[in-house]
């Protein structure tokens, strides 16, 4: 990783645009904590599911924007001889469709609302998700999405690329130790309301 930087410009104003679209994608969707605990969203969208798709336009949006500047900054940083082979390119395409097949699976899975953050609308899902692909790990969705980044670093043999896949990682790994809990509460208090009643 250290080699990395080596072969990186981070002072580049393209690294620098990726690097912050990285992260503020995450901190954008603790939005839906806000709206969790106000309901302010729904009241102006005028229901929780109106405002939930809207909220994952916006999050969907700034997700090509983030993938676009990851994809710039990729482009203006020379790449790595070492990277530039065959090996790698196939490679990267392997880990890219495994990261894709995560991600749509996921999807699929979750339904639009479950995963953009429905569950912080008051949308709750009946019971967790145990199928395909979270019967192989947790956050699917995040580390499918970090392999796709890791798989286009390298296709293009791009050590920029590489460091800003583990500034994904990490974002998608705080982002983790944040919401992880928080629904895990969501869905207590939802327990502990059945058993009230």
């Amino acid at each position: 990783m250290v080699r990395l930087f080596g072969y990186v410009d981070v002072t580049d104003a393209g690294f620098i645009a990726a690097v912050l679209s990285i992260a503020f994608n995450p901190l954008f969707w603790n939005v839906a904590r806000w709206e969790h605990k106000t309901r302010v969203l729904s009241q102006v969208f005028g229901s929780p599911r109106a405002a939930c798709y809207c909220l994952g336009a916006v999050i969907l949006m700034l997700n090509c924007v983030r993938s676009h500047c990851f994809t710039e900054a990729m482009k203006s940083q020379p790449k790595l001889e070492g990277l530039d082979s065959h090996w790698a390119y196939y490679l990267g395409l392997a880990i890219l469709a495994l990261g894709t097949l995560f991600v749509i699976s996921s999807f699929l899975a979750l339904g639009f609302t479950g995963t953009f953050l429905g569950d912080y609308f008051g949308i709750l899902m009946e019971a967790k998700v145990t199928s395909f692909p979270f019967s192989i790990l947790d956050n699917p969705m995040y580390w499918g999405s970090t392999a796709v980044y890791l798989g286009w670093s390298l296709i293009h043999a791009s050590p920029a690329g590489l460091l800003l896949t583990a500034v994904v990682a990490i974002s998608y790994t705080i982002a983790v130790l944040y919401e992880g809990p928080f629904t895990e509460e969501i869905y207590r208090q939802k327990q502990k309301g059945v058993k009230n009643k």
